[in-house]
């Protein structure tokens, strides 16, 4: 087949759409398909087949620094689609109605239109835009022959704000890869691995082991380390200063993705106090597969979508007391975080990319059905 992902973002970006389309596209294209990009304003030339279709205007959206195209030309859009000749066009949504939305609007009759929805609402703002781009969009929304989403909170969003009917196909990652993470350290650490902002919860993380410190709780021995960068950055450094953990507390600054796995392979406990705003939680996954010990994660709907069989491990980030007695509980319970790390690493074989990608291609294969009922017989 030949697919084009279409993203109205840019591809330069670490994100979970970003990581999703690569993720994805890298396996089809392992399977002899051929993959093409149509996105908005990249720069990026080490991903073959990239078309960089749009100028793009930097927004905060659901708690995230996002970019979203300017219009689009038809004609410009036109040329793309004759020149590649596409069998299935991949729409990464919600979608902009000034680029992916014309896309869909022009695309050949011949041609498969499948979607996956991946957001989930930070903010009642965010949830009011969401139903307002819904209605912008519900006269392109019926081009499309079958709706994916990744998680179960996900398609009731897609279904209540946009009137997308979706199928639930997980995120995907190459468990292998992060099962392989080699740590370089003996020091028993916390780990925290995501972006500095608010909704994934450093400051909470951060609130509650200043509170065991206080107390004369935290065990001697125990590290934590914060990976990643963001706006938080200096706010967060003036805490570990004003409460004295500057011999706890270490800010590790961007983890490269070739490098996540060795960075989350040191986790004695990995964290991820994220609040809101998750509509699955990539990362608690590639935490399960690296980790030495135990994965937790804030308490709600998206991340809860990934921990089934491990409630247990999902907390409220926002009672610090109680967070904290989580984390000096699991501090003090070696067999049980060494026996939980052995009960993660088999649980996320199920979202390796090779069965999610099946799953993704028999979608495929349905809606291409539905625009050529012989297409089977050709290929």
């Amino acid at each position: 087949m030949r697919i084009g992902f279409v993203l109205d973002e840019s591809l330069d970006g670490t994100d979970g759409v970003q990581q999703y389309v690569l993720r994805v596209s890298e396996w089809l294209r392992s399977q002899g398909h051929e993959v093409h990009y149509l996105v908005g304003e990249t720069a990026r030339t080490d991903v073959p087949n990239v078309h960089s279709l749009s100028r793009n205007l930097h927004v905060h959206f659901n708690g995230n620094r996002l970019s979203t195209p300017l219009p689009v030309s038809w004609p410009k859009l036109q040329a793309a689609l004759d020149e590649l000749q596409l069998d299935v066009l991949h729409i990464q949504a919600p979608y902009s109605p000034f680029m992916a939305g014309r896309i869909m609007a022009i695309a050949p009759k011949d041609t498969a239109v499948v979607g996956t929805f991946h957001i989930l609402p930070y903010s009642r703002l965010a949830s009011c835009a969401s139903y307002g781009l819904g209605l912008i969009n519900r006269l392109s929304a019926h081009r499309f022959d079958a709706m994916m989403a990744v998680s179960a909170p996900a398609q009731a969003f897609a279904r209540s704000h946009y009137g997308l009917t979706s199928v639930v196909v997980p995120n995907c990652f190459d468990s292998k890869t992060f099962k392989r993470g080699k740590a370089d350290s003996s020091q028993k650490r916390i780990v925290y691995l995501g972006r500095l902002v608010e909704r994934k919860g450093p400051f909470e993380l951060l609130r509650a082991v200043a509170y065991l410190h206080e107390q004369g709780e935290w065990p001697s021995g125990w590290k934590v380390t914060i990976g990643g960068k963001g706006q938080l950055k200096e706010g967060l450094t003036r805490f570990i200063t004003q409460h004295h953990l500057e011999q706890v507390v270490t800010l590790a600054g961007f983890v490269a993705e070739e490098s996540k796995a060795d960075f989350l392979a040191q986790a004695d406990i990995a964290v991820f106090p994220s609040t809101a705003g998750e509509s699955f939680g990539i990362s608690l996954l590639e935490a399960f597969a690296a980790a030495r010990g135990v994965v937790l994660a804030g308490d709600n709907p998206g991340y809860r979508s990934v921990m089934v069989g491990f409630e247990d491990q999902l907390f409220n980030p926002r009672n610090t007391i109680a967070f904290a007695d989580l984390l000096k509980q699991w501090m003090h319970d070696d067999s049980a975080r060494t026996r939980l790390s052995r009960m993660q690493r088999t649980y996320v074989e199920r979202f390796d990319a090779q069965i999610v990608g099946a799953q993704i291609v028999g979608v495929y294969e349905k809606a291409l059905q539905t625009r050529r009922p012989t297409w089977h017989n050709k290929s």
